[in-house]
């Protein structure tokens, strides 16, 4: 028998359903709340209580440190599969098959050619512009080489736009690199692997040699695959209700990435650096700022330690913790920065003040760890983040279309001022 909820408005009551998830998590319909009770509505700032949708693609449950995609947990998707097999999983729904891999990985180096007008967008930008604001701006401009709308019912209309941007958004994203570091643009090389193609593209000097590194690529493919997808967040959300217009691909991803920009959201991982420069200017003295975390009434934070969301430990965390510590052993990087952050590192896991409250270290402080080894940038940490949450993102904006989601239209409280009569100017 199904579950009923009963709300009591001005001694009135109403029963709406309760729906249950595969996961057992339980949500009561609203959704004919308004028309039933003449215009009540619930309110939920930052939608913390609310789910915007039904959906199949991630379950994240934060108390107990589970993340899965499509069913599949992390830990064993970080360990046995690689970014391209996450996002075909992500976006269609099962893992692929060998053959099926093959046909996606072909198509998508098949698009990865980038307009060549699209380089006189770039060429406009200043050298200090902010990477995301070019990433975004680039993933936009995508519409103007590809007018034509995506019609959702056709499997392979929408295949060719997935593996389209697939193709195009790491060849921008690492454009958006070079131009941000002066360098000339480059488009890799199609023998190459999906991630290992990117690496080249953002690393390889004019005049020298590409040489791989397994360490520095099995790095960035779990980081990689640890973003790809995070449930309804702020951007993920974004690109929802942005598609839910029935906006394109391409613009909604936009969308997304304007979201991610936020240091509240994809910009954690560069705050992280930025906290660690900032230790090292005062000198370097981690037990003095351990101790200011700990003093509620010092308005330092300690960035890149626990979660909004996992309220026990970041399970992206512990496995990204071991490649962290890969890159900087085979790099053999001598940098004050990351010894504070080990020191940080070292002093939380053993203070019981960070124990006590599972204050443990994050994705987040990991991932920043890893791109300041291997000498990214801090402002191209989010772009980075936003190359791994592309697949999530497709998936997130094919589910909502294929499941006909309306527009998104949220409610509100109004508290301004009641109908009064216009005054003149000279009565003002």
């Amino acid at each position: 028998m199904s579950q009923k909820a009963t709300i009591e408005i001005e001694g009135k009551k109403y029963e709406l359903p309760v729906i249950k998830g595969t996961e057992n998590e339980l949500a009561i319909d609203i959704k004919t709340l308004r028309s039933a009770t003449g215009g009540v509505i619930t309110i939920d700032p930052g939608f913390k209580n609310t789910g915007s949708c039904e959906s199949a693609i991630t379950f994240l449950n934060g108390e107990e440190g589970i993340l899965r995609y499509r069913g599949y947990s992390i830990e064993e998707l970080a360990e046995k599969a690689d970014f391209l097999e996450v996002a075909f999983l992500l976006i269609f729904g099962e893992l692929p098959t060998k053959e099926q891999l093959e046909k996606f990985d072909t198509d998508i180096k098949a698009n990865a050619h980038v307009d060549e007008d699209v380089k006189k967008i770039i060429d406009g930008f200043p050298k200090a512009a902010h990477p995301m604001g070019v990433l975004s701006s680039l993933t936009s401009a995508l519409v103007a080489f590809n007018p034509s709308s995506v019609n959702v019912d056709s499997e392979e209309e929408m295949y060719n736009a997935i593996v389209r941007i697939m193709g195009k958004f790491p060849v921008l994203t690492a454009w958006t690199y070079r131009k941000h570091s002066g360098l000339p643009l480059d488009y890799g090389d199609s023998s190459l692997g999906y991630v290992e193609n990117f690496i080249k593209m953002m690393f390889k000097k004019p005049a020298d040699e590409y040489k791989s590194n397994k360490v520095v690529l099995d790095a960035l493919d779990k980081l990689l695959i640890l973003h790809a997808d995070h449930e309804q967040n702020c951007s993920t959300s974004t690109v929802r209700i942005v598609g839910s217009s029935h906006a394109g691909l391409f613009v909604s991803l936009s969308a997304g990435i304007n979201a991610l920009w936020g240091p509240l959201h994809g910009g954690a991982n560069q705050a992280v650096i930025e906290m660690l420069e900032a230790i090292e200017e005062d000198g370097g003295d981690t037990k003095k700022y351990m101790a200011k975390a700990k003093d509620k009434n010092d308005p330092f934070r300690l960035m890149g330690f626990g979660h909004r969301v996992y309220k026990n430990f970041d399970p992206r965390a512990k496995i990204i913790k071991k490649s962290a510590d890969n890159v900087l052993g085979d790099l053999g990087i001598e940098d004050p920065i990351l010894d504070i952050a080990k020191g940080l590192e070292k002093e939380a896991l053993e203070d019981s003040y960070f124990v006590d409250r599972k204050l443990y270290p994050n994705v987040d402080f990991y991932s920043g760890i890893i791109y300041r080894a291997l000498g990214i940038p801090t402002e191209m940490f989010t772009p980075m983040f936003a190359l791994g949450r592309l697949p999530g993102w497709i998936a997130q904006w094919r589910e909502m279309r294929l499941n006909k989601e309306p527009i998104g239209r949220p409610r509100q409280i109004y508290i301004g001022e009641q109908k009064r009569p216009f005054k003149k100017i000279k009565d003002r």
